[in-house]
């Protein structure tokens, strides 16, 4: 086999080792406190939490299928701008890696979605958080940006993690959180923003999602926009998913027609105001 020459080598192999997508945004140089996990070494860990950083945030994102105008990893890219934010604004916490798979299912008809199920997610949830608490994390705070796993009842595994881990780490002042409001809190107070601008409701793929990704994307290209003209699947009446016999069969419960950068800006401020309230309930910055 021919060798390449050395500098052939050393190109071939930066390119292997090229950041993901969302990496020019996230590794650009900045003035912001050092809020993220993965950019820390550790005595930078340690003197974080000397500091009072001792809040962990473990929000998961998730890879499926959004349409044929957006690409699948919309959830994991959200989620790495959105609890960085909440990070900076509570002042007091870490954002620790983003969680990439979250449960779900595949689908042969529709593919683009790598699940997990709800049993693998609690002990990976478990696992992580136990692990951010051996670091020396005093509150550990789990979110979602996927349905997956944040159901009712029993179906709710981040519901059931945070009780579990709070019973057994509790009385020594470690104490974990199951962040809702940055789920289905933001979800609600956006549909009645959508309702207030006199636009179609949306779910899945559909015009909340849609513009998340126009106002992220930078040039990135996550939304195909040559797919945006025909972005609609079918209708959300009340909150549900209306399936009927002619339907489109493409992934967009809604109407991504009309998304607009603005308005996923306005849902990136809601997630993102709304998480920072409710963890300030439970864990006040100290003074």
């Amino acid at each position: 086999m021919r060798k390449l020459p050395l500098a052939a080598a050393a190109m071939a192999m930066s390119l292997t080792l090229a950041p993901s997508a969302f990496a020019p945004q996230a590794f650009a140089a900045t003035a912001e406190p050092l809020v993220e996990f993965e950019l820390m070494t550790w005595p930078e860990v340690k003197q974080a939490l000397a500091d009072g950083k001792t809040t962990a945030l473990i929000y998961t994102g998730g890879v499926e299928q959004r349409g044929p105008q957006v690409v699948n990893g919309l959830h994991n890219f959200v989620v790495q701008y959105v609890v960085k934010e909440i990070a900076l604004k509570l002042g007091n916490a870490i954002a620790m890696p983003v969680l990439g798979f979250t449960p779900n299912n595949a689908s042969a008809d529709l593919p683009g979605t790598i699940g997990l199920t709800n049993e693998i997610m609690a002990l990976v949830l478990e696992r992580i958080a136990e692990q951010t608490i051996t670091n020396g994390f005093k509150n550990i705070v789990l979110m979602g940006d996927h349905g997956g796993g944040q159901g009712a009842g029993a179906d709710n595994v981040y519901a059931a993690v945070a009780k579990k881990l709070d019973d057994k780490y509790g009385a020594k002042g470690i104490h974990t959180y199951y962040c809702d409001a940055c789920y289905k809190g933001a979800h609600d107070a956006y549909d009645q923003y959508l309702i207030k601008q006199g636009l179609p409701a949306s779910s899945h793929a559909g015009l909340a999602d849609t513009s998340e990704a126009l106002y992220l994307e930078g040039n990135r290209n996550w939304v195909r926009k040559d797919k945006l003209a025909t972005a609609v699947g079918d209708p959300v009446v009340n909150g549900k998913t209306v399936v009927g016999p002619n339907s489109p069969r493409n992934g967009i419960a809604g109407d991504a027609r009309g998304s607009k950068p603005e308005y996923g800006k306005m849902r990136e401020d809601m997630k993102i105001d709304i998480a920072v309230k409710q963890i300030q309930a439970w864990i006040p910055a100290k003074k």
